[in-house]
């Protein structure tokens, strides 16, 4: 397989960039492209990626677009560059894959059984447990938010993009609401999941009836300090989106 095709960028770079937001686009996008060949396994840990003239002549970018793109992909574990051995591929234990953009990557790469079994696993064992924390911590404020989240997701629709983001902002309000700042900081991982598979259900057709129930009984749990009855009705609602999102699986693969 080429370079070229390992690595499709939308966009090529324009000779010279105007502006620093067209070269700060233009590695991202590079980066983009690079991040879901390598989790998509067209590189695989342990190859060396082109260098950088290689890299630029052939895909039509500039070295200094190439080195920033690999500066952000090293960052967030993907590679690692060293002088006279160039960039390799990381074995797969040393990304970070609960930063949004890997999680993305992978979702956008089209991801194993195993990495969808391992993300609702997560969501598992932290969603429930926060929104325990959340019934007895909760202030006045977070009960607020979440009913916002609530009504907005009522009022919208489970298929709108208005909804969805309503849907999102519910999940983190738990999260802030367990006041445990280390737990809030996953909540862009877990809303990054919830984004692709509720997407990915409504690209199949497979979108399971209105879940508006299931989230209004993890409200009034939170809402009435009931620990115990938040943790289960919060592990009642994952298991459904996942053998909602099982079943998207198999009727895109049939």
């Amino acid at each position: 397989m080429s370079l070229r095709e390992k690595v499709r960028p939308e966009r090529r770079a324009a000779a010279v960039p105007t502006a620093p937001n067209d070269r700060r686009r233009l590695h991202g996008s590079i980066a983009h492209d690079l991040a879901v060949a390598i989790v998509g396994g067209r590189y695989r840990p342990g190859d060396v990626l082109p260098n950088e003239d290689l890299f630029s002549q052939q895909l039509s970018v500039s070295r200094t677009a190439y080195r920033e793109a690999v500066r952000i992909l090293a960052a967030k574990g993907l590679v690692e560059s060293r002088p006279k051995t160039g960039t390799r591929i990381c074995d797969r234990t040393r990304w970070n894959i609960i930063d949004p953009d890997v999680l993305a990557w992978h979702l956008e790469a089209a991801p194993s059984d195993g990495l969808i079994d391992a993300l609702f696993e997560l969501r598992r064992i932290v969603e429930p447990a926060a929104a325990g924390m959340a019934a007895e911590r909760r202030t006045d404020d977070d009960l607020a938010a979440m009913l916002t989240a609530l009504t907005l997701m009522e009022r919208d629709g489970l298929s709108s993009e208005r909804a969805l983001q309503a849907d999102l902002e519910f999940h983190h309000a738990i999260l802030v609401a367990t006041g445990n700042e280390p737990l809030t900081a996953l909540s862009s991982g877990i809303g990054t999941t919830i984004r692709w598979t509720t997407t990915f259900k409504q690209r199949t057709g497979t979108l399971p009836r209105d879940p508006l129930a299931e989230h209004r009984q993890v409200f009034e749990a939170i809402q009435a300090r009931d620990a115990a009855g938040a943790r289960a009705t919060m592990t009642a609602l994952i298991d459904q989106a996942l053998a909602a999102t099982r079943d998207a699986f198999t009727k895109s693969r049939a």
